[in-house]
């Protein structure tokens, strides 16, 4: 099934709201009652939308599985001063890698599963009501012992991450027991992403699931400790769909010492990625911050990308945003070069905001945003 890029954005409104009118709809895109009844008239024939009520034939969704927290982000007024009191601002929000890329999903308009460990406290109670607004689903979220996990991020006065202090005792605590009745809906999912601050243990129960039943996986890294972790899982001949390091973290998958590669075609990092390849990874989108990423696949070769122009406010969430519209780039047809551009132009559109999750994302936002250098050469 093909559907147009009006389509999508018609689909992704209606995952939304599935009670939402035609009007609705033509104004939410700005067009009109008319030419939204012939897009859904098309959607009900491609088998997209079922009957009237609009309702939306069941997809694969994305299962989404790792860190869920609360984020306190701390931004310095000035230039910071280090070893002594900063005048700032504070800002606390739902966060955690995988929340964050499952929330990303949901706003764009895809089926997403949220798998992850939360507190028996206010902050969970907090964390999954704001979660489960944002569209995604939270049936599988494990109630534990341990606290609520917290993220604290210090930002300069320029919006740059000076350091970061994360508790995930929660996500740490996670094990292979606590996701048996989300076995069904993992090995059915329509994509597997799964984020480093997992166990090893629960990596390997979830990778195991996935290659006995063909499930596409992503993985984010997340750190590089996390990512040291990780290497021996890729070892195990278990076929990874793709992996989203940055040059640190690739360095510590690979098992090598990248010193200060920074370029796409430093020699260094591409032997890095020809050895995750060698252990069964089709694709390694490695980020490269203000000088865009290299996407390497089996299929394609190696494919330098540019960053898109962004006007800087706060870098926290950027990745999240990156993969999040990767995947969904994916699921909707796109290959894997245009799901990267997809993935950049989300990145830039949420570093322009001071949200860690940009709360007005949507595909058209991001269609935009990739039209705009078109429209500025011709």
């Amino acid at each position: 099934m093909t559907l147009t890029r009006r389509e999508r954005e018609i689909l992704a409104l209606l995952r939304r709201d599935p009670l939402a009118g035609a009007q609705s709809i033509a104004d939410a895109l700005g067009t009109t009652r008319t030419a939204v009844n012939v897009h859904l008239s098309n959607l009900g024939k491609k088998g997209a939308i079922l009957g009237r009520g609009y309702i939306l034939r069941q997809e694969h969704a994305v299962v989404v599985i790792g860190g869920a927290n609360v984020d306190i982000k701390v931004r310095s007024v000035a230039p910071v001063a280090y070893r002594t009191s900063n005048p700032g601002r504070s800002h606390t929000s739902p966060g955690g890698v995988a929340r964050n890329i499952a929330e990303n999903l949901a706003r764009l308009g895809t089926p997403t599963h949220l798998i992850a460990a939360v507190g028996q406290d206010a902050a969970g109670e907090r964390l999954l009501s704001e979660t489960q607004a944002a569209g995604v689903r939270i049936e599988h979220v494990h109630r534990g012992p341990h606290p609520t996990g917290t993220y604290t991020a210090v930002l300069d006065a320029d919006g740059d991450l000076v350091v970061a202090i994360a508790d995930m005792a929660a996500t740490d605590a996670l094990a292979p027991e606590h996701l048996h009745t989300a076995r069904e809906l993992i090995g059915n999912a329509g994509l597997l992403v799964l984020d480093g601050n997992l166990s090893t243990r629960v990596l390997s129960y979830v990778l195991d699931i996935a290659s006995a039943t063909g499930v596409q996986t992503l993985i984010d890294p997340v750190s590089v400790p996390k990512a040291a972790l990780l290497a021996p899982l890729f070892a195990a001949g278990r076929p990874v769909f793709a992996v989203t390091p940055n040059v640190a973290e690739l360095g510590a998958l690979a098992g090598r010492d990248l010193g200060g590669a920074a370029d796409a075609d430093d020699p260094g990092l591409l032997r890095a990625v020809a050895a995750l390849h060698e252990r069964g990874v089709r694709h390694v989108w490695v980020r490269l911050g203000a000088r865009g990423s290299l996407l390497s696949t089996l299929d394609e070769g190696r494919v330098p990308l540019e960053a898109p122009p962004a006007e800087v406010r706060d870098v926290t969430g950027a990745g999240d945003a990156m993969l999040g519209a990767f995947a969904h780039a994916l699921l909707g047809g796109a290959d894997p070069v245009d799901a990267a551009r997809y993935g950049h132009a989300a990145a830039a559109l949420t570093v322009a905001t001071s949200a860690t999750v940009r709360p007005d994302l949507t595909p058209r936002l991001i269609e935009d945003a990739l039209d705009a250098p078109l429209r500025r050469t011709t």
